[in-house]
């Protein structure tokens, strides 16, 4: 039977790691995008070509693109929203003329991902990610002071932001704004205020069973024509799976992912399993979540984090923390051991280590990594994973 397939994500050599660093590390996937071309436009077929021979050329294949991303009208419904789909579709045909043919994707509002510290520090000295709600109720109530954002917390939790605020220096306060507004995958430099502030007021108008549906529309549409192009359309969970500020989270729960596949069932509608966005929820049940979804994930995102009070979490060790990475990997290679059985394709599930601490020497180069993309903690997620995957299948094949 065939291993997983270990991949690293690349944003391009700007960011501090040449594909000849992750050729040495044993990794055989690539995971990237075509980041120069503007959301929502074609991703011409000759800048594809491009970069996946400039891949090719390190002996590496690129095997998931991640993301195409969606544009705010899709996600919106606006009336431009058909002919930003087609533009989608024409993307999803160039890349299959490429002959790639999976895609990662998300429907988030507002930002791809959200944390409070990049910078936090561990009782061993690595440098991990953080989200505190504490610190997105200070912001929202005393930094952005957005209108009606008191409806979104109890009184308890305003009086304890208002502490926290209170707490902070000038440089703190800048400091998480600009975290805050670091989510985009992709680009180094975090959006505006400005842009920030006008697009939380368009979400804010667009309620949960509303986003549900525009979500289901641009299923409905892409998805038919993914399946004539052999294109697998894996949708990543919320990061965090849970409201920030008072937006709705449609991708969070195993009801969230049940009512995506039945929008439009199809093999090419389906998921990536990320560890760590639905870990973040205690109630999520990643075993189950992998056993009754694993024929439709096509794409895997392992990473763990530490779960503290009130939707506080820190990100973990790969085999440490809140999830159980041990009966997580079990279940994947599980899924994997159904596909081999029967014959199907997809068995070297492609699986990412995501995020990773910031050790030794990348620490003097931190600023050339994007956050929780340095070199060496990923590399060292991705051996402790590959050794968790080894063992156990051992395990599971003498039990056959």
């Amino acid at each position: 039977m065939e291993l997983l397939k270990k991949t690293f994500r690349w944003f391009g050599p700007s960011f501090g790691v040449p594909l000849q660093n992750i050729k040495e590390l044993g990794i055989n996937g690539i995971v990237t995008a075509c980041h120069q071309v503007p959301t929502g436009e074609v991703w011409p077929t000759e800048t594809i070509a491009a970069l996946k021979a400039e891949i090719e050329s390190h002996d590496m294949e690129w095997v998931v693109v991640e993301s195409v991303n969606i544009h705010k009208a899709i996600k919106y419904g606006l009336p431009e929203r058909d002919a930003y789909i087609q533009n989608y579709i024409e993307t999803l045909k160039n890349l299959a003329e490429n002959k790639i043919y999976t895609v990662c994707y998300n429907f988030m509002q507002l930002i791809d991902w959200t944390r409070t510290d990049l910078n936090y520090q561990l009782p061993t000295g690595a440098i991990s990610l953080l989200y505190d709600p504490l610190a997105i109720a200070a912001f929202d109530l005393f930094i952005l002071k957005r209108n009606n954002a008191k409806a979104v917390y109890d009184a308890g939790i305003i009086k304890r932001a208002e502490v926290y605020f209170n707490g902070m220096d000038a440089q703190g306060r800048l400091d998480l704004e600009k975290t805050i507004l670091a989510g985009m995958p992709g680009s180094k430099e975090p959006i505006s205020m400005e842009v920030f502030k006008s697009t939380l007021e368009e979400v804010s108008q667009i309620g949960r069973e509303q986003l549900k549906e525009n979500l289901a529309y641009f299923l409905r549409a892409v998805i038919p024509e993914a399946e004539k192009l052999g294109v697998k359309m894996a949708i990543h969970p919320d990061d965090p799976p849970f409201s920030v500020f008072g937006i709705p989270r449609i991708a969070s729960t195993y009801e969230d992912l049940q009512f995506i596949i039945n929008s439009y069932p199809s093999p090419c509608n389906g998921l990536t399993f990320c560890s760590g966005s639905l870990g973040a929820i205690a109630s999520n049940d990643l075993p189950k979540i992998i056993q009754d979804f694993g024929k439709q994930i096509h794409f895997i995102h392992l990473r763990n984090i530490t779960r503290e009070n009130e939707g506080r979490f820190y990100e973990a060790a790969h085999l440490d923390g809140s999830i159980p990475m041990g009966r997580v990997m079990l279940q994947i290679l599980k899924e994997q051991l159904r596909r081999h059985e029967n014959g199907l394709e997809g068995v070297a599930i492609p699986i990412r280590p995501d995020h990773g601490h910031l050790l030794l020497d990348d620490k003097k180069r931190k600023d050339q990594f994007y956050p929780g993309y340095s070199l060496l903690g990923r590399a060292k997620g991705m051996a402790e994973l590959h050794g968790l995957e080894i063992g156990l299948r051992e395990v599971l094949l003498k039990q056959l």
